[in-house]
């Protein structure tokens, strides 16, 4: 049992050094974004997050019919 503990202990270990590592000699010390709107591949191919697209599919349409029984 003890074993166990100190084998996930110095895998975390190692696992954060290894992040501590990749800050330091990153420029900036930042990683990259990982959101959608961030991505210019994304963009290009007309990908957007979630909120973006409701957000497009909310806002009032020109020509939209209205499901409203007025």
């Amino acid at each position: 049992m003890v074993e166990i503990l100190v084998i996930s202990t110095l895998i975390i270990a190692i696992a954060m050094a290894f992040l501590c590592i990749k800050l330091l000699f990153k420029q900036n010390g930042r990683f990259a974004s990982q959101h959608i709107h961030d991505s210019k591949a994304m963009r290009e191919r007309g990908i957007h997050c979630v909120m973006d697209q409701d957000r497009e599919a909310r806002r009032e349409r020109r020509f939209a019919v209205s499901e409203r029984n007025n």
